[in-house]
């Protein structure tokens, strides 16, 4: 972000410029920016005469501290003038507003007006956020998102909870039985980039907005068959799988929508099924995050807080997160996150374990890393399931990925790694998956020369899983004693939807295919 400002911006709403009511709801829009399937503008809609729909810019979103790229607030801005022209479309509009939300809210709420925003699941300064402006604000959060609050043991009975809010009809509201309020600002999107200097650079980033994630579906469903056999391979996964996570994440869609969509479509059942799962999957990770918010600050499991401190070297986070680790796969990965903000599951998955695994570095630096570039990211599904990776929650904590045999299995013509790491593109592909292995002659054929072109490998694979699997040794029984815990193992459970489809490993320490399809990012 440009740290010198181009404009400034208008103050906040005073209590003089915000409308008074005695019969008023302001919708606050945060992450469900659609108008279809919306709990709480429906609950809005249905027990006031008059709705101002409200987005609030919050400056801690836009700040150093944000973990947010430019290319997704330039989503989240797209996915706003969409929501504009939704509201449009109803003959209403939205209106805008800029600052701490919980200062303007309570602003709202002292002119008589009620507030209503669908409930989320959020983790450090958002629920702080949210906690304050329940207390403060007199805000009401609608709980519609198939999930379960306030009750102590939120697994009983869960997936079946899930299953029927999945085949529940989507939340209705009538706007021709409503009146809309606006606030009065100057406030758009454009200006707010404009004023923080939102230069997005990342390149195939989609365009945001329901419009946008309701052709993208109609175009998944349509090529539903081909679903399985792209999970896996980065390259097919660009155009095989949903690309439907970044929608799920703003809410231009709901998670319902998407699972009614797929189910309803003339298309194989088995590919649909396997989807779904993936729903229940984010549902289940989402869940989790309610139950505990700790998971994006620390690990989950007590006895492996400050894993792998004492190995930690800037050095080579440096080396992961630049794409420049001498391992081909890894690389690629990498550089085609920070290049695009998109990484299939697959490749995530592989990533954090380089990481965590085998170079022995701490979970959460690589984890903000992710949550930082992903367009898609978020809190629920980011750290949850790379705190799975990194061995951390204490469970299946031996599944170390091999990012030499992820090239023969799913870059075996070098596609992937010839796009994003082009030094490479000249070597026969059976050197792809050890570079530094190529003969000599072969090298100089090529015009490739490991070490000068390319990097020889930061750390010798063999040796660093020996000392993987050694560490993890001297902390297993620890790990496992605490899992016992009923609040730890609570945090740590799965659901048995979930725990079916996780139990299968194979003899490498890898998932099976049918367990890691879901095992880092439901929505790739």
């Amino acid at each position: 972000m440009d740290a010198h400002a181009p404009e400034s911006l208008p103050e906040p709403p005073t209590p003089a410029t915000v409308p008074s009511t005695t019969d008023g709801t302001v919708v606050w829009h945060r992450r469900a920016l659609r108008t279809a399937d919306h709990p709480a503008l429906a609950s809005a809609a249905e027990q006031s005469e008059t709705v101002l729909p409200l987005f609030i810019f919050d400056p801690a979103f836009y700040g150093d501290d944000g973990l947010a790229c430019d290319a997704r607030i330039g989503f989240l801005h797209e996915c706003l003038v969409d929501l504009e022209r939704q509201y449009e479309q109803h003959g209403h509009t939205l209106s805008y507003a800029h600052g701490d939300p919980r200062d303007i809210l309570h602003r709202f709420s002292a002119n008589g007006w009620d507030v209503v925003a669908t409930a989320d699941a959020t983790s450090r300064y958002g629920r702080e956020r949210d906690t304050a402006a329940a207390t403060q604000c007199d805000v009401t959060f609608v709980a519609g998102d198939g999930l379960t609050r306030g009750q102590h043991d939120s697994r009983e009975g869960w997936s079946d909870r899930v299953e029927q809010w999945f085949t529940d009809d989507p939340y209705t509201w009538s706007p021709d039985m409503i009146s809309v309020s606006t606030l009065s600002t100057s406030i758009t999107p454009a200006r707010i980039a404009a004023h923080y200097g939102i230069h997005p650079t990342k390149t195939s980033v989609p365009t945001g907005g329901r419009e946008a994630a309701l052709d993208r579906l109609d175009e998944f469903c349509a090529n539903l068959a081909s679903y399985p056999v792209s999970i896996s391979s980065p390259s097919k996964a660009k155009t095989g799988t949903s690309r439907l996570s970044p929608y799920l994440r703003f809410g231009c869609l709901s998670v319902r929508e998407a699972y009614q969509a797929v189910t309803n479509a003339p298309a194989d059942e088995y590919a649909a099924q396997m989807f779904v799962s993936r729903l229940y999957w984010n549902r289940h990770y989402t869940q989790k995050l309610v139950d505990w918010p700790g998971w994006t600050t620390r690990a989950v499991n007590p006895a492996l807080v400050g894993f792998h401190a004492d190995s930690h070297d800037p050095s080579l986070v440096d080396a992961w997160k630049a794409g420049q680790t001498g391992f081909p796969m890894v690389d690629a990965s990498m550089r085609c996150l920070a290049q695009t903000g998109w990484l299939n599951f697959r490749m995530r998955a592989m990533c954090a374990s380089f990481l965590c695994d085998l170079l022995q570095q701490p979970w959460r630096v690589g984890a903000d890393w992710f949550y930082y570039h992903l367009i898609d990211a978020d809190p629920a599904i980011n750290y949850t399931q790379f705190q799975s990776q990194a061995g951390v929650v204490g469970v299946n904590m031996e599944r170390v990925y091999n990012p030499r045999k992820q090239v023969r299995d799913n870059d075996p013509e070098g596609t992937f790694i010839a796009n994003w790491v082009p030094e490479l593109e000249a070597l026969p592909t059976a050197f792809l998956d050890q570079p530094e292995k190529t003969p000599l002659a072969v090298q100089s054929e090529c015009g490739v020369r490991i070490g000068e072109d390319y990097p020889y490998p930061i750390i010798d694979y063999a040796a660093a899983r020996e000392r993987i699997y050694t560490k993890i040794e001297q902390v297993r029984e620890q790990a496992k004693a605490v899992l016992q815990q009923p609040e730890v193992a609570r945090r740590c459970s799965f659901s048995r939807r979930a725990q079916t489809e996780s139990t299968d490993s194979s003899s490498s320490g890898e998932q099976s295919s049918s367990a890691r399809q879901s095992s880092l990012d439901q929505f790739s």
